[in-house]
């Protein structure tokens, strides 16, 4: 599935496509400069406490805690962005900032890599086993 530019939340040409870090990911379709802003996140707000609720007891959730009470839940966004998957080695960062959930890479990337970022502390509370095979992965998320 490739995603162009033209939406006002993808910025960069992205490609959704089987991971080998997990189900699904999101690959630069163009070269991208360190830097650069990605693309956004959005779906439905919901507070923590329903955020948390939908988490419970499922591995693959697209939640986004974006201050003390809301969430954006993705799971049924059309943004390609909600497949970016975690790595102990991120190519790129998320930047929670007045409700915006947004993308930058971290370094310049290069077409056809994959697009990860360091999910931080997650539901799965070092429960679930990390995929990312870098060296020094911590292992669990």
């Amino acid at each position: 599935m490739a995603f162009p530019t033209s939406s006002s939340h993808q910025l960069s040409a992205v490609r959704v496509r089987r991971s080998r870090i997990d189900g699904f990911g999101v690959f630069a379709d163009e070269s991208v400069p360190q830097g650069t802003k990605l693309g956004e996140l959005t779906g439905e707000a919901i507070s923590v406490a329903e955020a948390r609720r939908r988490a419970e007891g499922r591995q693959r959730i697209m939640l986004v805690e974006i201050s003390a009470s809301r969430a954006i839940d993705a799971t049924r966004s059309d943004d390609p962005m909600r497949f970016t998957n975690h790595s102990c080695a991120p190519n790129a960062r998320i930047a929670v900032e007045a409700g915006a959930i947004e993308f930058f890479a971290l370094r310049d990337l290069q077409v056809g890599e994959e697009i990860t970022v360091a999910y931080g502390a997650t539901h799965h509370e070092g429960r679930l086993a990390c995929r990312c095979g870098k060296p020094g992965c911590a292992g669990w998320l």
